[in-house]
């Protein structure tokens, strides 16, 4: 005779479901609030304030996440195109000051 369980399976929570957010936010977060720094001092953040607060926007999604193994696509995602948002704007800065240095 076999006996099944009745009880409901509880989710499991990805044991390593912060590694992807840390390392996003350990290399974005500063060089962000660098260009927050940067920027504000011009005289306010303009356009560029759109890029960051969606950037700052998108880290806060890549922690807030639901811990679950299914939203592992999502987070890295989220994180990924944070770190994208913030560092593209900055590697084209010093693809144009190597171009204009010549």
């Amino acid at each position: 005779m076999t006996t099944h369980d009745t009880a409901p399976h509880l989710r499991a929570d990805h044991p390593t479901w912060w590694r992807i957010p840390l390392v996003a936010s350990s290399f974005g977060l500063p060089v962000l609030a660098l260009e927050c720094a940067a920027t504000g001092a011009q005289g306010g953040l303009g356009r560029y304030g759109g890029a960051l607060f969606w950037a700052l926007a998108l880290y806060a999604v890549a922690w807030a996440l639901p811990r679950r193994r299914s939203f592992r696509t999502l987070r890295i995602l989220a994180a990924a195109a944070a770190l994208t948002i913030t560092v593209l704007p900055l590697a084209l800065l010093l693809v144009l000051a190597a171009l204009l240095s010549d």
